[in-house]
């Protein structure tokens, strides 16, 4: 399994603050309050909610209050985190939803691929088992597929090479179908749940988080917990103050 973030929420050049020639300065800005796009957006959604300003005034005239300020909670961080923490706490997460993420997702089982697709949030982009070509001398040289470590460490005869032998006689029954005139469209109803797969994934903050809980947890499969984990890092490492967000239910 392959996972990369190729893109997220950034806000525009030109929003929120001024400098001294009366121009919309943001790069400035952020420095001077200390804090990520990602943050500066939630702020916004959220103060929209219960201020007086304008969505496009908030950072200006509330950034310093929150992002120059001790958290009141004690909780550390700034009045910002504080603000963070008692949204989440309080379910108004919605709040979150503006600030996405997409990541380039390669290698996975399409039975990690069922699973994923119940979470009604994510959007998806799967690569087609109809178009794109899986015979043995195709570009893709066959299908590939995950082994699953119980399988790998089995001990108890040669339980890999049973795994391997009925995927190859897949791969054989797949490649006469072809060369009997099947289209891959009907050829592929006998590929495994095993047969990986490549996707592009778009999902809000809220969802991912949501996302997590669930399939994050000890009771989730193997599979689909490793790309829990994966997006989580994923996100941190660009919004780290989304971290401690990140829990199991």
């Amino acid at each position: 399994m392959q996972i990369k973030l190729i893109g997220h929420t950034q806000l525009v050049d030109d929003v929120f603050l001024f400098d001294e020639t009366g121009n919309l300065d943001w790069v400035n800005a952020k420095d001077h309050l200390d804090c990520t796009d990602g943050q500066a957006i939630a702020l916004s959604a959220i103060r929209t909610c219960y201020s007086h300003n304008k969505p496009s005034e908030i950072v200006e005239l509330e950034g310093e209050k929150y992002f120059g300020s001790d958290a009141k909670d004690g909780e550390g961080g700034t009045d910002a985190d504080r603000l963070l923490r008692h949204i989440v706490k309080s379910g108004h997460t919605s709040t979150l939803e503006h600030i996405n993420f997409t990541f380039a997702i390669e290698g996975v089982s399409r039975s990690l691929l069922a699973q994923i697709t119940r979470h009604r949030h994510f959007s998806f982009s799967v690569q087609s088992q109809r178009y794109v070509k899986l015979e043995s001398d195709s570009k893709s040289g066959g299908f590939a597929a995950v082994v699953p470590k119980t399988v790998e460490n089995n001990d108890k005869g040669d339980t890999e090479g049973v795994y391997l032998d009925a995927l190859q006689i897949i791969q054989e029954t797949y490649n006469r179908l072809r060369e009997l005139g099947i289209p891959a469209e009907d050829a592929r109803y006998i590929l495994p749940n095993a047969a990986t797969c490549n996707l592009v994934l778009t999902g809000n903050l809220r969802s991912i988080l949501e996302f997590y809980s669930k399939r994050g947890a000890k009771q989730a499969q193997w599979e689909i917990r490793e790309l829990a984990e994966l997006m989580k890092a994923a996100v941190i490492e660009v919004e780290p103050w989304t971290e401690s967000f990140f829990k199991v239910k």
